[in-house]
């Protein structure tokens, strides 16, 4: 949908390479971060969202859900919003 931007926990997870799923910097990335960080990062930015239990193509048999948040900008800059916050979470 329009202003809608599907977020994975495999995007943030510093153990993962780029090929791998990881879309922010190492530097960025927190150790395998799970759904419900993702939820509390985006609730603590004011967001708002919804879980699914959709998983993430190249790492299927993970089923490790993702969120979908409302979000009218680019995508680069929803992942450094979250990824802040993930940070201080973990």
């Amino acid at each position: 949908m329009k202003g809608e931007r599907i977020l994975y926990p495999c995007y943030f997870n510093s153990a993962l390479k780029r090929g791998e799923g990881r879309r922010v910097p190492l530097s960025r990335a927190v150790r395998d971060p799970t759904l419900a960080d993702l939820e509390r990062a985006a609730k603590g930015s004011g967001l708002s969202f919804r879980p699914e239990q959709k998983h993430y193509p190249s790492r299927w048999w993970l089923r490790e859900g993702r969120i979908v948040v409302q979000w009218d900008e680019s995508k680069e800059k929803l992942l450094k919003k979250i990824s802040a916050l993930l940070g201080k979470g973990k």
